[in-house]
């Protein structure tokens, strides 16, 4: 597809020129603050200043970029720029892409989100150009799956690549793996069966983290020894907002034989449990994942997590026991279930409220305060609440009687138990 004429957009060469003039970004020394570049044989009516303060790292993103201009001028003023963001412009042609990279040696990384590059054909001696790159993000481009093999066979050293928000349902393979890659995230896209994410495997088996939240996975549907061959060295992987609801698909994790780190909240499967439940289930679950939902497993978390699967098991029929419950009760044995212990804060305390000759069995609350306590007791005594002193006294105690002196403290926090007096002494005028 021919990109639509585009008379509206910048340059790449007007954008830096302005946005890197001395006037506009002082020169600073030190180091990654900047370099100076000096125009040595610009064209003439070139609209570049005598000099540009560019620094390695330049981001340009949202500047209405369309086109490359003069390519001498990119090159005199570029060969020692290493990262370059283009995202938000209006880049809508490979070839004028290619005219910026091409005269950018040393790049190695290059952001070109959401620009429109929908239906737009990547000529292969246009992609030579991207040969130094390691980190190619292009999330939101909706750029065409051939398109990204095409790219990923010709950077020989491509590493990182980043294709969220491009609305793929299915991707084919190629015929070339990419050895490099270590990193793909491909969130956000509209992936959901497992055939589909078997392919990664042959395309990029040296892969370490495969970050794929936000897709609609419904199973993993391979088994161990596929599992194996696929996904080597992969170490972490982020399966968020999928749609794994069995057990079965995150036993199979275990299945991938260097996985570290998982990722996986917002599942179907997890929706019954607690958090704490489906932390413990996971855990479990998981003997190799050191790591999960960011959050590092300590081995005596992982052990209180095992005692917890085995017991929340106990009474399921056999058919219905994971695989996991056995092994585990080979290395714990079967355990009692936990006694039910009551931990919450009594609410209320059966008193006994002493004035003068005065004797009151009374029921009182202990999420009141001493000022609190005083109003009800007025009807018991017959006094005002200005008119009396409160005291506690603890039954269980050896110590003397505690005057409530403070009107705002709880009553809770005297330890107030069943039996226990308080004594109202009237204040003398």
């Amino acid at each position: 597809m021919e990109p639509p004429e585009d008379n509206d957009g910048r340059t790449f060469v007007e954008v830096i020129s302005e946005k890197y003039s001395p006037e506009n970004f002082p020169y600073r020394r030190g180091p990654g603050m900047g370099v100076v570049v000096v125009s040595t044989g610009g064209p003439q009516g070139s609209p570049m200043k005598d000099r540009l303060n560019l620094p390695s790292v330049l981001v340009l993103n949202s500047c209405g970029i369309s086109k490359s201009g003069d390519q001498a001028e990119i090159a005199a003023f570029c060969a020692h720029v290493m990262e370059l963001d283009l995202s938000h412009n209006k880049l809508q042609d490979w070839h004028e892409i290619s005219k910026i990279v091409s005269n950018i040696p040393n790049l190695e990384f290059l952001n070109l989100s959401s620009n429109p590059l929908a239906g737009m054909t990547l000529e292969p001696r246009w992609a030579e150009a991207f040969s130094s790159v390691r980190r190619l993000v292009l999330n939101n481009t909706q750029v065409s799956w051939d398109t990204v093999l095409l790219l990923t066979r010709e950077i020989p050293e491509l590493e990182e690549l980043f294709l969220c928000h491009n609305e793929y349902s299915s991707v084919s393979s190629s015929s070339v793996a990419c050895s490099t890659l270590r990193l793909l995230h491909i969130t956000d896209n509209c992936l959901k069966d497992w055939a589909e994410v078997r392919k990664f495997g042959s395309m990029f088996p040296c892969l370490d983290t495969l970050v794929m939240a936000n897709n609609n996975l419904s199973s993993i549907q391979d088994s161990k020894d596929i599992l194996q061959r696929l996904f080597p060295k992969l170490r972490s992987i982020n399966l968020h907002n999928s749609g794994l609801n069995q057990w079965e698909d995150i036993e199979k994790l275990n299945f991938f034989p260097r996985l570290e780190e998982v990722r996986l909240q917002g599942i179907p499967l997890l929706q019954a449990y607690t958090n704490a439940e489906r932390r413990s289930l996971m855990i479990a679950q998981l003997p190799s994942v050191s790591l999960l939902n960011g959050s590092a497993v300590s081995d005596s978390e992982r052990e209180d997590a095992e005692r917890f699967f085995i017991r929340y098991y106990l009474d399921y029929p056999e058919e219905e026991l994971p695989y996991r419950y056995h092994s585990l009760v080979n290395k714990y044995g079967k355990l009692e279930p936990l006694a039910e212990i009551d931990l919450r804060p009594r609410c209320r305390a059966q008193v006994e409220v002493h004035c003068e000759e005065k004797i009151e069995q009374l029921s009182i609350r202990l999420d009141q305060t001493v000022a609190e306590l005083k109003k009800q007791l007025t009807t018991v005594v017959q006094l005002s609440t200005n008119s009396m002193r409160l005291y506690y006294i603890d039954k269980g105690s050896a110590f003397g009687p505690e005057e409530m002196k403070y009107n705002t403290r709880a009553l809770h926090s005297y330890s107030i138990q069943d039996g226990d007096e308080i004594l109202v002494v009237p204040k003398t005028k």
